[in-house]
């Protein structure tokens, strides 16, 4: 299992992004993820691929369906070439209201266009690669012209890997038929990953022909932790506004489901609609915190997240705390340390 760090949205995020970058490589962590919230996720990985030689880059995630597959196509061939191959080009559909309202863009069915999306990027780094004639013709995008003026070439390292990320089993399907990885959305328990999402990937690797083993598991995860109770106690409020905000939206209704928790979904959608935000946590109970966070003392993080995931996720990282070891650099090389002993 490795063990990544997930870059948190900031208001300013390029100006610190080479320090959080260079901070992240030193301490051991394998993997450093940027999402698509307030910031655009690809340009903080340009600057912490000049900034590092190790660490793995990737996107987690950035929305595919804002993007046309050859813009996306280029960004990551640039971005593979100039980091010298550590790219995971980790990417998702939203939900139809941003995608159509948020980014004015189309919506079509998730797992059908996604599947065509990540078809048409593999023809086109193709094209790039051997200078194949570029002719991929789907349903919604249609890529048949690139002329020498406009293609890259090729680089050194082209098998750019796919993650994509999803809540419910169509998606998984798709990571196990066609995919890398998955990101697991952060609002996941040991319970849901092996009743829903695994048997999912393994079902869509069955189809493909594939190991199901050939696609790694990712997510973030809800930490629990602070130095003394009292910090524990403010961590652990945190926590429960955060799970009740994504708990509210019905795409997370199939975690809840595993645990029986419908109807609280139900009700904190209602809380939502009626823009309710204050009322949210008190609806998270303590059950529910423990099904969806790691708590543990700040020294016993580590132990607990390799316990907890062995055999289930093959990448973990925090979702919260955030990484800012300039705030708290004891608290991330403990981590580090413990977690690989």
């Amino acid at each position: 299992m490795k063990l990544d760090v997930y870059i948190p949205p900031g208001d300013k995020l390029l100006p610190g992004i080479a320090t959080l970058a260079r901070e992240a490589e030193a301490l051991g962590f394998a993997g450093l993820w940027t999402n698509e919230t307030r910031h655009e996720p690809f340009l903080p990985l340009a600057v912490a691929a000049g900034h590092t030689r190790t660490i793995e880059l990737g996107t987690a995630i950035a929305v595919a369906f804002a993007r046309s597959p050859m813009h996306t196509a280029q960004t990551a061939w640039d971005l593979q070439d100039y980091s010298g191959g550590r790219l995971l080009l980790g990417l998702g559909t939203q939900v139809r209201a941003h995608v159509e309202r948020r980014f004015g863009m189309p919506w079509g069915a998730a797992v059908p266009q996604l599947r065509e999306y990540i078809l048409a990027l593999r023809a086109i780094w193709r094209a790039f690669q051997t200078d194949d004639r570029l002719d991929f013709q789907g349903r919604y995008y249609r890529h048949t012209l690139l002329t020498p003026f406009f293609n890259p070439g090729p680089i050194g390292h082209p098998a750019i890997p796919i993650y994509i990320a999803g809540v419910n089993a169509g998606l998984a399907r798709l990571a196990g038929e066609l995919c890398d990885g998955y990101h697991v959305h952060m609002l996941n328990s040991p319970a849901y990953l092996r009743e829903v999402v695994r048997p999912a990937v393994a079902a869509g690797a069955a189809r493909a022909g594939r190991d199901p083993a050939a696609v790694t598991l990712a997510s973030a995860v809800f930490v629990v932790t602070g130095a003394d109770a009292a910090a524990r106690a403010v961590a652990r409020e945190r926590a429960r506004e955060q799970i009740a905000f994504y708990a509210s939206t019905p795409t997370y209704r199939v975690v809840l489901a595993v645990h029986g928790w419908e109807d609280v979904g139900e009700a904190l959608s209602q809380l939502a609609r009626a823009r309710r935000w204050a009322d949210l946590p008190a609806l998270v109970t303590d059950d529910m915190l423990r099904a969806f966070t790691v708590e543990a003392a700040p020294g016993e993080v580590g132990p607990a997240l390799r316990e907890r995931y062995a055999g289930l996720l093959d990448r973990v990282a925090c979702y919260v705390p955030t990484f800012v070891p300039s705030r708290d650099e004891a608290f991330w090389r403990a981590m580090r340390r413990s977690f690989a002993e």
